[in-house]
């Protein structure tokens, strides 16, 4: 009884993993989507980063749900990855992994780390800088400063590489954790081959997406 309940605990943590997993994709297809417009109008991309910036129900609940999520995602990711570690027996230790699993799968918690470092970054250089402007410093509104302040975030090439490396990893993480999302939660049927491949798309696309977005304003200072 004890080794089942443990069993469907560890599921449960499985698949609470990779619903987060999916709904952080969500969120990222929309920063994505808001991002690629600055590298075509700068008009269009300060409308959507005023409203975005502005909108009560984005800030005030969306917003709260996300840092929730991303906090929750990457602890659960950490606890599964030491009970897995700590499952392993001794002789494992000579396991040939690179042989059966792709470096993706093997470092999942170092991509990770990685990204959920870049993601604090992020919300400490956006978020808190939004938050200090709106209501610490009590600025007047400037529906244009968003476009200027994007594009001066990647004047620097240390700055803009270590950006892109984030995303590589991220590719990484995603490439990985996408196909483990649908089958953590039991998704298999005739559709499952085509929504994996869907996911490894998007695991190359947005990620490099997002470095183009960066050398695009880099190299257009």
């Amino acid at each position: 009884m004890a080794k089942s309940s443990m069993l469907k605990s560890s599921i449960a943590k499985k698949v609470a993993m990779a619903l987060s997993g999916l709904f952080l994709i969500m969120f990222l297809s929309l920063h994505f989507f808001i991002n690629m417009t600055s590298v075509f109008s700068a008009d269009a991309f300060n409308a959507m980063s005023h409203f975005m910036g502005y909108n009560p129900l984005i800030q005030f609940v969306m917003q709260p749900v996300l840092v929730a999520g991303v906090v929750f995602h990457f602890v659960m990711g950490i606890v599964l990855e030491i009970k897995n570690r700590k499952a392993r027996p001794i002789g494992y230790a000579k396991y040939n992994g690179a042989a059966n699993a792709s470096w993706a799968s093997r470092n999942m918690i170092i991509s990770g780390l990685v990204v959920l470092a870049f993601i604090g970054l992020h919300f400490y250089d956006f978020w808190v800088q939004e938050i200090t402007y709106k209501y610490i410093d009590d600025n007047a509104l400037e529906p244009t400063r968003y476009f200027g302040d994007l594009v001066g975030k990647f004047e620097s090439p240390v700055r803009t590489g270590l950006y892109c490396l984030a995303f590589l990893l991220l590719s990484l993480h995603l490439w990985h954790g996408i196909g483990s999302s649908f089958q953590s939660i039991g998704f298999n049927n005739k559709y499952s081959r085509f929504l994996k491949k869907v996911g490894y798309c998007f695991a190359i696309v947005v990620p490099f997406g997002f470095i183009f977005i960066a050398l695009f304003h880099h190299f257009n200072q």
